[in-house]
């Protein structure tokens, strides 16, 4: 890894971690080790254990829990695997350990092979566990719900277990699968993200000694998992990262592990008409919308949700993707072209999980969707979900998928999933693990089959982040609220466990759910910046003076875009900066009172940088010159009045 080492001593019946963090650490008396006599419990359970079965580690949390009680031995070790065999249950498990080059993240990951003559029955399948040499934990989550994402939370731990998951079938609003631990007065960080789009827990406990274990992995659902004779059952990756600059720190070393994973390419300024239309589409109003998107200078138009058959509302329409004709009188076709002749790429809304129960194909295949028998359906959002993990359903939503990539000059695809996952009836024992095979596999199709198409990751917002989604995908909608004030926490938080290429966010005219206190629409565009800028307002009402002024502030982000995605970041309060070698950006809101200037004494507001080169920093708009000390000591300065409540600086650095 770039600066990090993961030191792990391979045992006879489990492996212990040594150390973990700056390179070098290893080197001296392991921070994690007991020292004395092990009294109620057994030897595991008071060990800094990589992994281990229930059998070996009954008391303190196992990360392997099968039907039948498990105990192992070493069998074999090479650079990045280690093997443990149960000769009795016929149980053979596989660590494996991936560094990622050039960054502070290692991928942990278990391969359980059933070398035995009946099945194993699989309760609990962690991915990973690990222990951090902490004196109680500062745990850092992020937490919400619809509308309200990736909100930031931590809690102390003096002693005992903290749990977070989902078993909606998806990653979930409610928590996302990313932990960072911390002794209990901060400092360091290590990190843990999931690459799981399903069912998932991570759990932490502080033992009496005041050392932090964490585990993770998927959640089994419906379960119990089976694996056959002969079968082998691979977990979900667990990606985990360390920094010794504490959160803000972390939150590099996942962004500089995301721009590995993930396809390098400009992210254009879309425009999207939900917001203006809503399901009321049609084309001679959406070509109205895509002339002022143009205008004001989108890269990308993209048509929401109600363009297909039978889509006037949410009853309806799911499942028969066709473009509605009537909506198009000229041939769908024909409208695309026509948005595409202002100088515009064209982009779809789609929700290829999903089914109405009015349409054509819930009628033809009402075996393919989640039920059951028996049973009342369950309706959320006035919608079913389909069984992607049957073979005939992946091939339907596939086929779908291609056929209007193939038929029409669509550059960019909006998946979204506004429902998750009900009972659904008895059958194969790992419906999740199905589900997630096929979805992860249509991504994958369409990035062989269509590779200049980019994917936008959405499950009625922030529901399905996870680092398999994101390998797969070029941005992720992080939220359903657009709203200002609102937006920043969450925008905070993605930024704290994922990085700014990733975040798609709109500038909308959508008041605040949470705190509805006005802004202007500078402040939505700076705060939009923060990532992959995209406008969603119904431009057709905006004044002149407004697309003016939008024109301007869309300029300005193509400008800086290069370095907002690719810089480092820096969070700081009502203020993000972004550090290049050549260039600082930073974007910062006021979210509090005016100085009162000039009606009263008082001074600009100033903001404290970080990362910066030594020499001079120029501001590119104004020509002011700061030293590097200046700015990280004394900060720099900016002025807030009524009708200036966001601004956008741009430094260059100057070499001395």
């Amino acid at each position: 890894m770039a600066t990090t080492t993961y030191t792990v001593a391979v045992g006879e019946n489990w492996p212990e971690l040594v150390a973990w963090g700056p390179t070098g650490v290893e080197d001296g008396p392991s921070p994690l080790a007991n020292h004395g006599r092990v009294h109620f419990i057994t030897e595991a359970d008071a060990a800094p254990v990589e992994y281990a079965p229930r059998g070996t580690r009954p008391f303190s949390g196992a990360d392997l829990v099968l039907a039948e009680d498990s105990w192992w031995r070493f069998a074999d070790a090479t650079d990045d695997r280690l093997t443990y065999v149960d000769g009795v249950t016929g149980v053979e498990v596989v660590l494996c350990y991936e560094p990622v080059p050039d960054t502070d993240v290692l991928l942990r990951w278990v391969e359980l092979t059933n070398r035995g003559d009946a099945p194993l029955s699989v309760e609990r399948f962690g991915s990973a566990g690990f222990c951090v040499p902490t004196n109680g934990a500062r745990l850092t989550f992020l937490s919400g719900q619809w509308a309200q994402e990736f909100q930031r939370q931590t809690v102390n731990l003096p002693a005992g277990r903290f749990r977070i998951g989902s078993r909606y079938g998806v990653p979930g609003h409610n928590y996302a699968p990313w932990l960072a631990v911390q002794d209990a007065t901060g400092g360091q960080a290590w990190g843990l993200s999931l690459a799981w789009p399903g069912s998932w827990e991570i759990d932490a406990e502080v033992d009496p000694t005041g050392m932090t274990r964490v585990r993770a992995g998927r959640l089994p659902h419906p379960g119990p998992l089976v694996v056959d004779p002969g079968a082998t059952l691979t977990s979900p990756k667990a990606a985990l990262a360390y920094s010794a600059e504490g959160l803000d720190g972390l939150a590099r070393v996942w962004h500089a592990y995301e721009r590995v994973i993930t396809r390098q390419r400009t992210r254009p300024v879309l425009y999207n008409s939900w917001e203006a239309t809503g399901f009321d589409v049609d084309a001679a109003g959406q070509l109205a919308l895509a002339k002022v998107a143009a205008d004001v200078g989108a890269e990308l138009f993209v048509v929401d949700d109600g363009w297909f058959t039978g889509r006037h509302d949410d009853t309806g329409g799911l499942g028969d993707w066709t473009p509605d004709e009537s909506a198009f009188p000229g041939g769908f076709g024909g409208f695309v072209d026509d948005v595409r002749a202002l100088g515009l790429d064209f982009g779809l809304w789609v929700e290829p999980e999903s089914v109405s129960p009015k349409s054509r194909l819930y009628a033809e295949h009402p075996d393919w969707v989640y039920r059951v028998d028996g049973r009342p359906l369950t309706l959320i959002r006035n919608q079913l979900l389909l069984n992607l993990g049957r073979e005939d359903v992946l091939e339907f939503v596939w086929s779908m998928l291609d056929r209007l990539l193939s038929s029409h000059p669509i550059s960019y695809l909006k998946w979204d999933m506004n429902r998750p996952a009900t009972p659904r009836g008895p059958g194969v024992s790992d419906l999740d693990g199905a589900h997630v095979r096929n979805y992860l596999e249509v991504l994958t199709r369409l990035r062989a089959a269509h590779p200049d198409v980019l994917v936008e990751a959405c499950a009625g917002g922030g529901g399905r982040t996870d680092l398999a989604t994101i390998a797969l995908s070029d941005v992720v909608w992080p939220s359903d609220n657009t709203a200002p004030l609102d937006r920043l926490s969450v925008q905070d938080g993605f930024l704290l466990a994922h990085a700014p290429h990733l975040m798609s966010s709109w500038v909308t005219d959508a008041p605040g759910i949470f705190d509805a206190r006005p802004r202007s629409l500078r402040f939505r565009f700076v705060l939009a910046m923060a990532g992959v800028l995209g406008i969603g307002a119904d431009v057709s009402r905006w004044t002149a003076a407004q697309r003016d002024e939008a024109r301007d502030l869309v300029a300005r982000y193509k400008e800086i875009r290069e370095v907002v995605h690719t810089g480092e970041v820096h969070r700081l309060p009502d203020a993000v900066q972004y550090v290049t070698p050549e260039t600082t950006v930073v974007l910062a809101w006021n979210t509090g009172a005016l100085p009162g200037i000039p009606e009263v004494p008082g001074r600009p507001v100033r903001l404290p940088l970080t990362g910066l080169s030594t020499g001079s920093h120029v501001d590119r708009e104004s020509g002011a010159r700061y030293s590097a000390a200046h700015l990280t000591h004394v900060g720099l300065p900016v002025h807030w009045t009524r009708d200036h409540d966001a601004d956008v600086v741009v430094l260059d650095h100057v070499a001395t």
